[in-house]
């Protein structure tokens, strides 16, 4: 599934806190599916799920390398050295990233205004950047840019590899065609099963057992043993 995770919603499906804060629960998705990679609660934009255990795993891998495309509103002026910075690498303090690519663009005019609104300061400018990563520690993104002094006010990620927000309004989902994941982060012996597009085309799946027919655009995880 592809979602567009508002703002202030958990990337969970339940939360203990006192009052509950909004969770995935809340938008109508499939049982059974469950985040494949994260997105901080304050962040906003594309968060992909399955109900298989090894994409989920795979996804969240440092071992993945999908691309993951962020449009960052910051505070300030970015200047050559700043997105210099950012394109060499930078030190946070877990560590040195991965060189991104970061592009200074203008406000996307499909974008609509933050509920809640972002806090801006009249008397300091603000821009746009396109962030590319193939990293995903925590809150990574906004580390990077408050290390080169460009404080982040919004965090929509856009693009997850092939996927995209692609229209989706916040708080909306779309089935989509599963990957085919690389050899590498392929559980060892893991049965393959068929995939379906939302638009009804199929992938066969290997030869075996028949079994029951899923719900289009779903990925069903079977046992070894064919239940």
């Amino acid at each position: 599934m592809a979602f567009h995770k508002p703002m202030n919603v958990l990337c969970q499906f339940t939360d203990r806190s006192v009052p509950p804060r909004p969770t995935l629960a809340g938008f109508g998705l499939p049982k059974g599916v469950y985040a494949a990679g994260r997105l901080d609660f304050d962040s906003e934009g594309l968060l992909l799920l399955t109900d298989d255990g090894a994409l989920v795993a795979a996804i969240g891998s440092p071992k993945f390398d999908w691309p993951k495309s962020y449009l960052v509103q910051v505070e300030g002026t970015p200047t050559d050295e700043a997105l210099q910075r950012l394109r060499d690498g930078l030190e946070l303090n877990d560590g040195p990233t991965k060189p991104a690519e970061v592009a200074v663009i203008e406000a996307p005019a499909w974008l609509p205004p933050r509920d809640p609104p972002v806090r801006v300061r009249q008397t300091v400018p603000d821009a746009w950047l396109r962030l590319v990563i193939r990293e995903g520690r925590n809150r990574q993104v906004r580390r990077m840019t408050a290390a080169v002094g460009l404080p982040t006010l919004r965090l929509v990620r856009e693009a997850i590899g092939p996927y995209t927000l692609d229209g989706l309004a916040a708080g909306q989902w779309r089935e989509v065609r599963a990957p085919e994941l690389p050899a590498r982060l392929r559980r060892s012996g893991a049965p393959r099963v068929a995939t379906h597009s939302a638009r009804g085309s199929s992938l066969e799946a290997d030869s075996g057992p028949s079994r029951p027919a899923a719900r289009p655009g779903l990925i069903r995880p079977w046992k070894r043993d064919g239940r």
